[in-house]
């Protein structure tokens, strides 16, 4: 099916999104940010003209300006591309998945987040916020670093080799005592991981935050996203117990409900 009309031309647009196109395009292209001034000598825009687009992007979170008045792209783009189909088997991993999350973070009180890896590292594509009075707040659109973490390393350890050896060839940050940085021993943990079926954090990211993650895989047994659950040091053993065990069961139940 063709993606336009066939009477589509470029004329048929409306010129106010083509300049909020125009202004997200920039952005994108510059790590460090742009300012408006920047944004109007680029684009050939009035001032007043950028200021408006950028305040209503902004509005809508598409967009966020920081401490020295440069805006970046904002986390509502990550919320709006989780919901595109993946392109490789046209599953719309939040609409199946979704449910699976919100049944998990009711019975169990914690909250759950649903990780996927792209060109980027690792993005957090879903969650459910658990009740317990405790529990860690999750969000949807979080970047996690690529080596640190249950989700992240169990996606890592089932990534084909080629991805592998990128990813463990860039340097690797310690963001806490627990980080494994070195690349070989990391490459153990993740055989490991392949081994077991399941992946923890014994506060890599943060001192005071665990998790356990599972995979969940298409029917053909490939995995495509891992379900991960965190939670405070020093939680009971029986408790953690529960906590890893409630991952490799939604996980699977996932899995069984992917489409063919």
């Amino acid at each position: 099916m063709s993606e336009l009309p066939d009477d589509f031309t470029g004329t048929n647009t409306i010129p106010a999104i083509d300049r909020m196109m125009d202004v997200l395009t920039a952005i994108e292209a510059r790590s460090s940010g742009m300012n408006i001034g920047g944004l109007a000598k680029q684009l050939e825009l009035p001032r007043t003209s950028v200021y408006r687009i950028v305040n209503t992007l902004q509005k809508h979170e598409m967009i966020r300006r920081d401490d020295a008045g440069n805006y970046h792209l904002g986390r509502r783009l990550l919320k709006l591309a989780s919901h595109v189909a993946l392109r490789a088997s046209d599953i719309d991993m939040v609409a199946t998945c979704q449910p699976h999350l919100d049944r998990l973070a009711s019975e169990l009180g914690e909250g759950v987040k649903l990780s996927v890896m792209d060109n980027d590292g690792v993005l957090v594509l879903a969650t459910a916020q658990g009740r317990r009075e405790y529990a860690l707040t999750v969000a949807p659109g979080q970047r996690m670093p690529i080596h640190a973490g249950a989700a992240s390393k169990l996606l890592l350890a089932h990534a084909d080799r080629e991805l592998l050896d990128y990813w463990l060839s860039k340097p690797l940050v310690a963001y806490t005592n627990k980080t494994v940085t070195d690349p070989k021993r990391l490459r153990g943990e993740l055989t490991k991981i392949r081994r077991l079926g399941w992946a923890r954090d014994k506060g890599e990211n943060a001192p005071s935050i665990h998790a356990f993650a599972a995979p969940v895989m298409t029917r053909s047994g490939r995995v495509v996203a891992a379900l991960s659950i965190p939670f405070l040091a020093g939680t009971e053993t029986s408790q953690m117990e529960e906590i890893r065990m409630a991952a490799i069961d939604t996980a699977a139940a996932i899995t069984s409900d992917m489409p063919e």
